[in-house]
Formats: C-alpha cells, sequence, structure tokens
C-alpha cells in the first residue's frame, strides 16, 4: 500500500466519531502549546535524519547480528507452537532455543509493510505509522502517580482516564497510547477491559491494546469489533500493541502469546528489546546494537510465520544504568547512539521504527527532568522515529506517570512539531519582500511581511513564562511545574467527551460486564 493510500483509507461510514481538526482551531494548535478542542495531525518530518553509521559499520552490526542467531540463539520460553513453527521455517531449534540460519529472519520480513494507517475511530485521527511520520504517544506502564495535590501514590482507574482525556485534548500527541498508568485499584485481571474501555471512551484518537496475557489481547480485539466492526478490523489495523522482548534474547509465553493475537488478526506489534545496558546487554553501544538486531530480527519474522502481512515496528527501548549504583539513567549520549543507530538498522529492514520519548530518571518535576527529557526527545526526532511511546508524563525512571510533567511534555512536543516542518522556501519564507521594505538601520515590527505573519511566526510556549521579572513577581512567582499544573486542572475541569455512538457504547458497557462477571477478582 502506498503512503498515500494508507492514510485515504477511512473507517467504516457511522462508526466515526466527532472531533476537531483543521481549520483555524488547528493554526492556533500549530502555533502554541494548544489547548482543548485543537489537534494537529501526525508529524510529516521535512528534516532529514542523523545517522551515525556510515555503511562499513552498519554491515557490521549485521554481520555480528548473523552470527548470534546463529550461533548463540533466541529462547522462545513455554511456546511450543512458536518452536514447531520456527523448526518447520528451517531454523535450527534446540530445546526452546531457536538458532536462525543466515538471511532466514529477513527473508520471512520481505512480507512486513513497510508503511501502515492505524485507524481510529474518528477517522481524521488515524495516523500513518512508517515513512516521514512521527507519532507521539503518552507515557506506557507506570504503578504510581505523581497527582495535582504533588503526591506519589498509587495509580488509580480515575488517574488513567484523567491521563486518557489529556492526551486527547494535547494537540500534539497523536496517540491515546496504552497503559497510560497502572490502576492498581481494579484487580489484575479486570483492568485490561476498563482501560481498554476508557480509551475508547474518553478519547477518538488510536490506541494500543493489552499483552498482559493472550485471552486479555483477545478481549481487545473483541472490544475493537464493537467499535469498528468485524470485518472491518480483520482487514484493516486498528491496534498498535507493545511486545517487549525479555532481554537477553528471550520471548517469553506472555509477550508470544499476545503476539499471536494481534498478528492473526492483523494487528500491528511494536516488538521492542527493553534494553539497559549493562545489565541487559553489553555496555558498548556497538554490542547493545547488534543484540537488539538479533533479537529484532527474531521476533518481527515471528510476526509473519503467524500471519504473512501483518504490521510490525522495529521497537528498541535502550537507556544505560548507573556503574556504581545499578540505577537506570536517561538523557546520556550512549543511549541517543543506539536510537540513532537503530533506526538507520530499521530502515535498512524496511521496517517502521519505535524509540524514545521524554525520558528521566529525576523524581519530580525538576531540571534533571528537563534535561534529561529534552536530550532524548531531541534524539528520538532525529533518529527519523515512527512511533514515539512515552512522549509525555514519564518520570522517575518509569515508575510514575506525572500530571504536571504531562503538560510541559506536550508544549515540547508542540515545539518539536514545529521544528519537524523545516525550512519554507516558499516566497513568502523567503521574505524578499520584508527586506527590500526595511532596508538598512530600520526595524521589521511593523512592515507588511511582518504583520501578515505574526500570529503564526514563531512557536508560542503555553509552559513558558517570558513576561518581565516584575511582571513575574505581580503574578505569583509561579514555576513551570505550577503553571502546568493550573493548565492540567484547567483542561479536565473543561473536558468534553467525544461523541461515541451509544449503540456502540452499550455494546461495549456489555461486553466488560459479562467478562467481568464470568470470572473471581484476581490481585496477582
Amino acid at each position: 500500500m502506498s503512503e498515500q493510500a494508507a492514510v485515504d483509507q477511512e473507517a467504516p461510514s457511522g462508526r466515526r466519531g466527532r472531533g476537531a481538526s483543521g481549520g483555524a482551531a488547528a493554526r492556533r494548535a500549530a502555533r502554541s502549546g494548544g489547548g482543548p478542542g485543537t489537534q494537529l495531525t501526525y508529524i510529516k518530518r521535512n528534516i532529514k535524519v542523523y545517522e551515525v553509521l556510515d555503511e562499513e559499520g552498519l554491515a557490521l552490526i549485521e554481520k555480528n547480528t548473523d552470527i548470534v542467531l546463529e550461533e548463540t540463539g533466541i529462547i522462545f520460553r513455554d511456546d511450543e507452537e512458536a518452536l514447531k513453527l520456527w523448526k518447520e521455517a528451517g531454523a535450527d531449534v534446540k530445546g526452546e532455543r531457536v538458532h536462525f540460519p543466515k538471511g532466514l529472519c529477513r527473508s520471512l520480513l520481505k512480507t512486513a509493510p513497510s508503511v501502515y494507517t492505524q485507524h481510529a475511530r474518528n477517522r481524521e485521527r488515524s495516523v500513518q505509522i512508517g515513512g516521514n511520520a512521527t507519532v507521539f504517544a503518552p507515557v506506557y506502564g507506570p504503578p504510581f502517580v505523581r497527582d495535582l495535590d504533588g503526591n506519589r501514590r498509587y495509580a488509580t482507574i480515575e488517574d488513567f482516564r484523567n491521563f486518557v482525556k489529556l492526551a486527547y485534548m494535547a494537540p500534539s500527541i497523536h496517540h491515546s497510547g496504552g497503559t497510560v498508568c497502572e490502576p492498581v485499584d481494579v484487580p489484575v485481571n479486570k483492568r485490561h477491559l476498563d482501560m481498554i474501555y476508557s480509551h475508547i471512551k474518553y478519547s477518538d484518537k488510536p490506541f494500543m491494546g493489552s499483552v498482559t496475557a493472550p485471552e486479555r489481547a483477545e478481549d481487545t480485539i473483541a472490544m475493537a469489533k464493537i467499535v469498528f466492526g468485524d470485518d472491518f478490523v480483520e482487514k484493516n489495523t486498528v491496534l498498535t500493541s507493545l511486545i517487549n522482548a525479555n532481554s537477553p534474547m528471550v520471548f517469553d509465553e506472555t509477550m508470544l502469546g499476545a503476539l499471536k493475537v494481534y498478528a492473526r488478526h492483523n494487528q500491528a506489534c511494536i516488538v521492542t528489546p527493553f534494553i539497559l545496558a549493562g545489565a541487559m546487554s553489553p555496555v558498548t553501544v556497538a554490542g547493545t546494537l547488534t543484540q537488539v538486531l538479533a533479537e529484532v530480527l527474531a521476533g518481527a519474522s515471528f510476526t509473519q510465520l503467524i500471519n504473512p502481512g501483518a504490521p510490525v515496528l522495529f521497537g528498541t527501548f535502550a537507556s544505560s544504568i548507573s556503574m556504581q549504583s545499578g540505577a537506570p539513567t536517561f538523557g546520556t549520549p550512549e543511549p541517543s547512539l543506539v536510537s540513532y543507530g537503530a533506526g538507520q538498522l530499521a530502515r535498512r529492514l524496511g521496517l517502521p521504527f519505535r524509540t524514545g520519548g521524554s525520558l528521566c530518571a529525576s523524581k519530580v518535576e525538576d531540571a534533571q527532568a528537563a534535561y534529561e527529557s529534552a536530550n532524548t526527545l531531541n534524539s528520538t526526532l532525529l533518529a527519523g522515529t515512527n512511533f514515539v511511546l512515552h512522549a509525555a508524563g514519564w518520570l522517575e525512571g518509569g515508575l510514575a506517570s506525572s500530571y504536571d510533567k504531562f503538560m510541559m511534555d506536550i508544549d515540547q512536543l508542540g515545539m518539536s512539531q514545529k521544528f519537524a516542518e523545516g525550512v519554507d522556501l516558499s516566497e513568502n519564507g523567503q521574505a524578499m519582500d520584508a527586506i527590500r521594505q526595511v532596508g538598512p538601520g530600520s526595524h521589521y515590527l511593523g512592515c507588511d511581511h511582518t504583520q501578515a505573519n505574526f500570529q503564526t511566526a514563531f512557536y508560542r510556549s503555553s509552559i513558558a513564562d517570558n513576561n518581565s521579572f516584575e511582571q513575574w513577581l505581580a503574578e505569583g512567582e509561579k514555576t513551570a511545574p505550577q503553571r502546568a499544573n493550573a493548565l492540567a486542572r484547567h483542561w479536565l475541569e473543561s473536558y468534553e467527551a467525544p461523541y461515541l455512538d451509544p449503540g456502540i457504547d452499550d455494546g461495549l458497557k456489555d461486553f466488560v460486564a459479562k467478562k467481568k462477571e464470568s470470572m473471581p477478582d484476581a490481585f496477582s
């Protein structure tokens, strides 16, 4: 499917929600942090990617990867079906360890699409994954939140709904994400139902599926079919879900079970080695890239054994550790080099690429959080990342979802989107009329070109304070986190749910109720 054809596909008639897009609202969002009722489309990058490896370096990584796959192999744990399929495909299976002959994984991946569309229930919110597109999605997985009162506590389903609402309202968030926080007040075996329903009910952006058990992935598919229809789900992609490798070089039965469910239904999997270099991969960039590529090749090609043509992403989550304490570190140079190199390897494979986000190890929304997140986000964009998980709200090494940081992060995402547009070389962008009109020794404030462009010329932050010191004092000496906190409260107070067909809503509620009634609560 071509990129344009992918973008032009629509969800079934009568199953689309209503939402603001385009027009004056989108223009306002494009020049500022935006607010409720505005939305930017996914990023179409007009800047070049940054590459750290030349052809010789890439070939060396790929050669070493082939050696790892053939000699060391990858464990497919507790999954007889997977081992059987690999053996039939020509791999050397010894117990649970699969050894891959050179070229087998790459050959299988020839059927995987380089670009696909993930459809949203509001077709105007559908996103392209791959090519020159970048899609920002929120934080994923923290069991804790840092709430609007500054408390660190376990997350609840109400927090989950709040983060879905904020992501829905954020112009520079293109995707509702998945486990934006872990609602520990809901039984483990039932919380996926509430989470998926929340994504559908409180947002009309695309979302991710549950991967914590195969049957929960099946529930996600069933709920998606209530929204989109059975036939549409089987023929199109409406879910993009995270499948983590158990690094080093293991795929466990939980992740494999979810992968098989989604691949069989033509839904996208992000096959992601979860790396803390020095503990779960070698301490060197080249060694980590070799292991990352080996794990991705094994996991991504397995999706094609299940269903040739199923969308799959080359994912990597690579960080480093403190060699003194063993704690994860973020925003450091080495993981950025891994991201850049992995992006190059993904493009050589022809797969969409996922990495990065706004990552930090800081416990609060401070300078450390800002610096580390900025470093990570900058390399994420320049690496040519197509799907960015953890783009907003990440705190404390991924242990906490922060309301305040979420708002500060989406402001930075808006800046990244503006930057990705590149340099305007149109007649207006060249501004020759302005230069001629003003001439030497004058100023541009009152010239025609400035008057025509001042509203959209520069990005306007929704968080930063650029006023005088005296005005800052008069307004209460507020810090950036305090301004972000006020904005989050305002957004949540003014939230309005997107339209959802009442019949679909009733169908979802009925499905959730019946599933919950069919099993006792389990909290582990």
